[in-house]
């Protein structure tokens, strides 16, 4: 039983990296060539009060960057008691 839990592992490991490669981006970009109606709307002018509320500043990206290193710290702490688990059990 023990020889297999490797290959589950890895397994469910591939299964998950290969679900999310398939999930869609979060891209707005329209690539289909747009109507003879939407292109004559984008043509006439739009008030610049209206352009101003999408100018929003940059991105604050602290907590993706705090998540991150607080999922490495714990994918680190997780490793580290499986080997020692490991370690004492094979004595």
């Amino acid at each position: 039983m023990t020889a297999r839990r490797p290959l589950l592992t890895a397994v469910a490991a591939g299964t998950l990296l290969s679900a999310v490669w398939f999930v869609p981006s979060a891209n707005a970009s329209d690539d289909r060539p747009a109507p003879a109606a939407r292109q004559q709307a984008r043509q006439t002018p739009v008030p610049t009060a209206e352009l101003a509320l999408a100018d929003t500043g940059s991105v604050d990206t602290t907590p993706y960057v705090f998540g991150g290193v607080a999922f490495v710290a714990a994918g680190g702490a997780l490793v580290t008691a499986a080997v020692r688990k490991q370690r004492t059990a094979a004595r």
